[in-house]
C-alpha cells in the first residue's frame, strides 16, 4: 500500500486521472467528427441528459475535449453505426464496437429484472414488433392516439412503456434522432455485421469494466469500478480480478490522506509527470471526470453536488451550476443559463474554491473560456450578476 502524503504525489495523482479523461490539453483525442469518436471509445460513453440550462450534457462533454465538436456529429456518429444508445449507469452513447457488454443488462431484464416497469404487456409488445417488422422504423409520436398528453415516462400510454421496454431488453436499438425525438427499428438492422454479438461471460465482462475503468479514469476506486452497477456477481468478479491483478503487480493502492483506498497501473507514480499547461475548463455536471463524486472529493478535495434536484432554498450554489477546473485544480462552479432566442448567457454565480492560483493567470483563462462556452451556446453576449462589474459575486 503507497501512503499518498506529500501535496507533491497528490497533485502527480490528480494529472494522472485529468491526463486519462482528456482535461490537461487542448485536442487529446483530435479535432471535429474523428476526434469525437476518438473522445467516445476512450471514455466508453457520454452520458444523456435532457435538461438544456445550457447545452445537453451529450454535447457539452465533448465540447470539453474535442475542438470543432458539433452537436449534429453526435447523429452522424448514430447513423453511421459507430455507436449506440443504451443504458450504463445512465442513458448514454456508447462505442459500437462495446455492443456485447450490453447483453447481460439486456438479458436481466428480459429475465424479469425491474428497470423501470414491474408489468410488461407482451401481447402489446409482440404486436409491435411485428409492427416495426413489416413497416420499417417508428417513432414514440407514431403511437400517439390523439388522446390528453401527460407529462413523465410514468404516464406514457401502454404503447409507448411496451416500446420504450423493448429497447431496454435489446430487441430494439436507436437508428436516429431529432433532438430528443428517438426513432426505433429492429436491433439486427441496426446493428453492423462485423459486430461481435456474443454474451460475454463473467470474466469476460470483469475484464472489460476494469480495462475501461483504468484507461479512462487512470485512478479508481474498487467501489468505482462499478460504479451504480448493481450486480453483485459482477462486482464480486470484479473484485476477485482486482485482487488477481495486485498479486500480479499489475495494478497497486494507494491510500489518500483521507484513508480513502484507490488503485492505479503499477508505476503510474513513477512515470513522467503530464505537463499541464494554463487551461481552464468548464465542465458538464454530467462529465465523466465527475460524476463519481465520492472520488472527486477524495482525490480533488472537490465537494460538488448538482442542485437543481433540490428545493429553491436549499440550494447553496444555484439551480445548474458548473464545475470550473483550472490546470489540475477544481477552482470553482459557475451557475448559468443560456438564453438562446436573446443570443445571451447569463452567468448568475460564479463562487470561487480556495487556490493559489494569481488573479493575473487565473481571469485571462476563465475569460476565454467563457467566450468559447457563450459561442458553443450561440451565444454572442454574456451578463453577470446584477452588472455589478465581472465576476462579481464570488465565495
Amino acid at each position: 500500500m503507497i501512503e499518498i502524503k506529500r501535496p507533491k504525489d497528490l497533485k502527480r495523482l490528480r494529472r494522472i486521472a485529468l491526463a486519462a479523461q482528456g482535461l490537461l490539453h487542448a485536442q487529446p483525442f483530435g479535432r471535429g467528427l474523428s476526434g469525437a469518436l476518438k473522445a467516445i471509445l476512450h471514455l466508453g460513453y457520454v452520458q444523456i441528459d435532457t435538461i438544456s440550462v445550457v447545452e445537453r450534457a451529450h454535447h457539452h462533454v465533448l465540447h470539453t475535449r474535442v475542438p470543432g465538436f458539433r452537436p449534429e456529429m453526435i447523429n452522424q456518429m448514430l447513423r453511421r453505426k459507430e455507436i449506440f444508445e443504451y443504458w450504463t449507469h445512465a442513458a448514454a452513447f456508447l462505442p459500437m464496437a462495446d455492443f456485447r457488454f450490453s447483453l447481460p443488462y439486456k438479458h436481466a431484464l428480459k429475465s424479469g429484472q425491474t428497470h423501470w416497469y414491474k408489468d410488461r404487456d407482451k401481447t402489446l409488445m409482440n404486436a409491435l414488433l411485428s409492427r416495426i417488422q413489416a413497416e420499417g422504423p417508428i417513432r414514440s409520436r407514431d403511437l400517439e392516439t390523439g388522446g390528453p398528453k401527460r407529462a413523465g415516462w410514468w404516464d406514457w400510454k401502454p404503447s409507448k412503456k411496451a416500446l420504450e421496454q423493448l429497447y431496454m431488453e435489446g430487441e430494439l436499438m436507436v437508428c436516429d434522432r431529432n433532438g430528443f425525438e428517438k426513432t426505433y427499428d429492429l436491433t439486427e438492422r441496426v446493428l453492423p455485421p462485423s459486430v461481435n454479438t456474443q454474451m460475454p461471460c463473467m470474466d469476460e465482462f470483469s475484464r472489460h469494466i476494469v480495462h475501461r475503468q483504468m484507461r479512462c479514469h487512470g485512478v479508481v476506486s474498487l467501489k468505482g469500478l462499478t460504479y451504480q452497477r448493481r450486480n453483485a456477481g459482477l462486482r464480486a468478479a470484479v473484485k476477485d480480478l482486482v485482487d488477481e491483478m495486485l498479486a500480479q503487480r499489475r495494478l497497486e493502492q494507494i491510500r489518500l490522506a483521507s484513508g480513502e483506498v484507490m488503485l492505479i497501473e503499477t508505476g503510474a507514480l513513477e512515470q513522467r509527470l503530464p505537463r499541464v499547461g494554463n487551461r481552464f475548463a468548464i465542465l458538464s455536471p454530467f462529465d465523466n471526470s465527475v460524476i463519481q463524486r465520492d472520488r472527486l472529493k477524495a482525490l480533488f478535495q472537490y465537494d460538488y453536488r448538482l442542485e437543481c434536484y433540490l428545493p429553491a432554498a436549499k440550494r447553496r450554489y444555484g439551480y445548474f451550476c458548473l464545475p470550473l477546473l483550472f490546470r489540475d485544480e477544481f477552482v470553482g462552479r459557475m451557475d448559468c443559463k443560456a438564453h438562446r432566442k436573446k443570443g445571451r448567457l447569463e452567468i448568475k454565480a460564479l463562487h470561487w474554491e480556495p487556490h493559489d492560483f494569481d488573479e493575473e493567470l487565473i481571469m485571462p483563462a476563465f475569460e476565454n473560456a467563457v467566450k468559447r462556452f457563450s459561442g458553443f451556446q450561440n451565444c454572442d453576449a454574456v451578463s453577470f450578476p446584477g452588472d455589478a462589474g465581472r465576476f462579481a459575486n464570488s465565495d
